[in-house]
């Protein structure tokens, strides 16, 4: 859910005290246009800014959309210094959203010449206050949103398990936590992997292990009712050899804090 709060704040930064680049009289159009193939998102937000300042939005491509250079991802009209007002901020979300749709896509294309199940997640290294258009991003492009904030999983990372040991930590996390949410512990050695399933773990997460590691760990795991993750430095031309170890899921941060902008085009036409 995009906030009028968040539109307002996205606008403050960009228009300033006194706007006078975009004192323009009349009515106006616009086009918003791939300059690139990719994948398209973010365009829920774009639309919601321009409509914010009163520009109504046509045609507007749904999120996961692929596009090719030149095509136009919606067309808008309205006053022309609300539209001027609106398009820096409308560009930059959607093409932002729409690079992180377009890499996962890729990843995701790649981990399906090895797996056709397993999931491609992302994790919480998103920018701050911007989680919910960098996650939906992620699901548009055919990857997994991961949990969306602390509240939504418990994760036992290698800093939980350094100060309670890792059926410590375990033990005192599932007596704070409702039968409804999941526990997901990360370990860092094959040995590991089925202490922690006997533990307790719902998803026992391979951290930063190699592929060979990691098939070794989920073949360990088979005897227990967990789900198998592979992180840790994982990138598009090693994802494949991971999905080929039999993993459940693939949560790699480059999803999101690595992607390139998709470049997006706006020009108005009277």
């Amino acid at each position: 859910m995009i906030t009028d709060t968040q539109i307002e704040r996205w606008l403050r930064e960009d228009i300033g005290h006194h706007d006078v680049t975009n004192q323009v009289p009349g009515e106006t159009t616009g086009r918003l246009v791939a300059k690139e193939d990719g994948v398209v998102a973010g365009v829920d937000a774009a639309t919601a800014v321009f409509e914010y300042l009163g520009v109504e939005v046509h045609d507007a491509l749904e999120a996961g959309t692929q596009v090719d250079t030149g095509d136009e991802v919606c067309w808008v009209e309205g006053p022309a210094r609300e539209v001027l007002r609106g398009e820096r901020v409308a560009v930059n979300l959607a093409g932002h959203a729409s690079g992180i749709a377009t890499r996962t896509r890729a990843v995701v294309d790649r981990a399906r010449t090895e797996s056709s199940d397993v999931r491609i997640a992302a994790t919480r290294k998103t920018t701050p206050g911007l989680r919910g258009l960098e996650k939906r991003a992620v699901v548009a492009g055919g990857g997994d949103s991961h949990r969306l904030d602390l509240s939504h999983m418990v994760m036992v990372k290698d800093n939980h398990v350094a100060e309670m040991g890792l059926e410590g930590a375990i033990d005192h996390f599932q007596a704070r936590t409702s039968f409804a949410t999941q526990l997901d512990v990360e370990v860092e050695s094959v040995a590991d992997a089925p202490r922690a399933a006997e533990a307790g773990a719902d998803i026992v997460l391979l951290d930063n292990m190699t592929p060979a590691e990691t098939s070794e760990a989920v073949d360990l795991l088979e005897a227990h009712d967990t789900l198998a993750e592979a992180s840790g430095g994982i990138t598009l031309e090693m994802v494949a050899d991971y999905a080929a170890t039999g993993v459940d899921i693939i949560s790699m941060g480059s999803l999101t804090h690595s992607a390139d902008t998709l470049d997006l085009s706006f020009r108005t036409a009277q």
